[in-house]
């Protein structure tokens, strides 16, 4: 695992996005961000860990609503700088209570 950690492009900040997919219908539920802390939690727990911008903290999907979201698979993009996390959800991704966090069209 560590190898892995030392191959992803973190930003400037310590971040990489993440885009979470459902593993069966392959809808994409939710973007986040992992840094180096929420990705080996990830890796360790089998579940979604994310850095939030907003709270400056970790935070498990799904500790509170208890909508979790248990990892399956995890790829890497091409350029090593964004991770596709393939999960089998627990309740909706949203914390709208939305499946989708992208569930609005545009036009």
């Amino acid at each position: 695992m560590q190898g892995l950690i030392t191959g992803l492009r973190f930003d400037d900040n310590g971040l990489i996005p993440v885009i979470v997919q459902d593993v069966e219908t392959k809808e994409v539920l939710m973007m986040a961000y992992m840094n180096s802390d929420a990705f080996s939690l990830t890796m360790q727990t089998g579940e979604t860990w994310f850095w939030s911008r907003s709270r400056n903290e970790l935070w498990n999907k799904g500790k509170t609503s208890g909508n979790t979201q248990r990892v399956v698979e995890i790829r890497l993009d091409c350029d090593a700088d964004t991770l596709l996390v393939l999960v089998e959800p627990a309740g909706p991704a949203c914390h709208t209570g939305e499946r989708t966090c992208f569930y609005r069209g545009i036009g």
